[in-house]
């Protein structure tokens, strides 16, 4: 399927190139952590009172984006009120509802934009602030070649322990991409990135070929001033609607694949096994 966004993209054999995509309200209209926070609360994970907040929350992320410390409350929030979930739940609750909540909420636009630059022979990689175990599957669904996402640290009870191993946001969103680049030849002068937030103006920057997609008033400012080119993504679309025979795999397989979502969607990122380390809170 032809895309109006897609202009420009060339087919280039040599040398490899990749498009960068952030995923809350540049992929998906929503934010892909909280719009999981009915399933948790139905799943016991959460209490009344935390998914009314998170609902005001996602309300508030819908309105205006989120600021560098709205972000940084959002991530104390979401590490404090995950300390102690079962890993393996949280996957299962998500693989159960991946496609009643995350499918209607994909752009069109985006989706059309991923199909357009796998014809073109790049790699599509999903760059996002929110949890592995909610990126990775919803990487998986969207044919993502690659998934940069936040990872708490797991104890040996296999339960989070509140703290965060890497966390995915602002400037080490670009050393990823950078890492990367360097362990998959990709060719950055050449490589795409889209987000809608002035908070990834790094990744933005890494790249030769930057898109503003949504953009919050700071980041359209910065895109105006770069000639940055500005994209209006509005058509949420379930896949199966725009993919002829596109069927939901049955929940036993999506449970596992949320299961082994980390190895599949992340082949390749090199520059996570080389930078294990704990982030401050």
């Amino acid at each position: 399927m032809g895309c109006a966004y897609a202009r420009g993209v060339e087919n280039h054999s040599l040398p490899r190139t990749a498009a960068f995509f952030d995923l809350d309200k540049t992929v998906i209209a929503k934010s892909s952590t909280l719009t999981f926070s009915k399933s948790f609360y139905q799943g016991g994970l959460i209490n009344r009172r935390t998914a009314l907040r998170t609902a005001y929350a996602q309300f508030v992320f819908l309105l205006g984006g989120a600021d560098h410390a709205q972000m940084e409350r959002m991530r104390e929030q979401i590490s404090t009120m995950c300390r102690g979930w079962n890993v393996q739940q949280v996957r299962e609750i998500v693989a159960e509802t991946l496609h009643d909540l995350i499918d209607p909420i994909i752009y069109d636009e985006a989706a059309s934009l991923i199909e357009e630059h796998h014809t073109a022979g790049r790699d599509v990689v999903i760059v996002s602030t929110s949890g592995a175990e909610v990126v990775e599957p919803i990487g998986e669904l969207l044919g993502a070649d690659r998934v940069v996402a936040t990872r708490m640290v797991v104890g040996e009870d296999g339960c989070f322990t509140g703290e965060v191993e890497y966390y995915a946001y602002g400037p080490t969103k670009a050393e990823a991409i950078k890492e990367l680049a360097v362990s998959e030849g990709y060719d950055l002068e050449r490589c795409y990135a889209y987000s809608d937030s002035v908070t990834d103006l790094p990744m933005l920057q890494a790249v030769g070929r930057p898109h503003a997609v949504n953009p919050d008033r700071a980041l359209r400012r910065e895109a105006l001033a770069r000639g940055w080119q500005i994209l209006d993504f509005h058509r949420p679309v379930r896949l199966k609607q725009r993919i002829p025979g596109f069927a939901v795999p049955p929940r036993p397989a999506l449970v596992a694949a949320a299961a082994i979502g980390a190895a599949a969607a992340t082949a390749g990122l090199v520059w996570y096994a080389n930078r294990r380390r704990a982030m401050p809170l």
